[in-house]
């Protein structure tokens, strides 16, 4: 594990509220969460509670693999941020800002020392960008 973080970040046109229910609704996550459309997330669990877990389901459509990306929410401050230590010992922060109808999402975690940064980057990024697409279709 490194030490380094990896910061990826979005603006939302919807409203914090409408932006926090998407990201913390298995239903709705289920509907976002992969980074291309050759992945999907079939199955999503939220247990939004400090000590509760999150679990979301990632496999490629073709069955070729999958995982389960599981984290432990360690803080929770309604429509304003949320901490996970995940499974594998790291941390992930996302912050909402809302403003005028617009939100703003960013999401800081642990960089993984098996994969190169700018590949953790992309990936995490580019489930930003298919957030930001989905929320702003269901409420645009």
């Amino acid at each position: 594990m490194t030490n380094q973080q990896i910061t990826v970040e979005t603006t939302v046109v919807a409203s914090v509220e409408e932006v926090w229910s998407a990201y913390t609704t298995p239903d709705d996550i289920m509907q976002w969460n992969f980074a291309n459309d050759d992945w999907c997330c079939p199955r999503a669990e939220v247990e939004l509670r400090p000590g509760g877990k999150q679990v979301a389901r990632m496999e490629a459509k073709d069955g070729s693999m999958g995982f389960d990306f599981v984290g432990t929410y360690e803080e929770i401050e309604l429509h304003k941020s949320l901490m996970l230590a995940l499974d594998d010992g790291r941390k992930s922060r996302t912050t909402f800002i809302g403003s005028g109808g617009k939100t703003h999402v960013a999401t800081t975690f642990d960089a993984e020392a098996q994969t190169p940064i700018e590949m953790q980057r992309d990936g995490w990024q580019a489930i930003l960008n298919n957030f930001n697409i989905y929320v702003e279709r269901k409420h645009g």
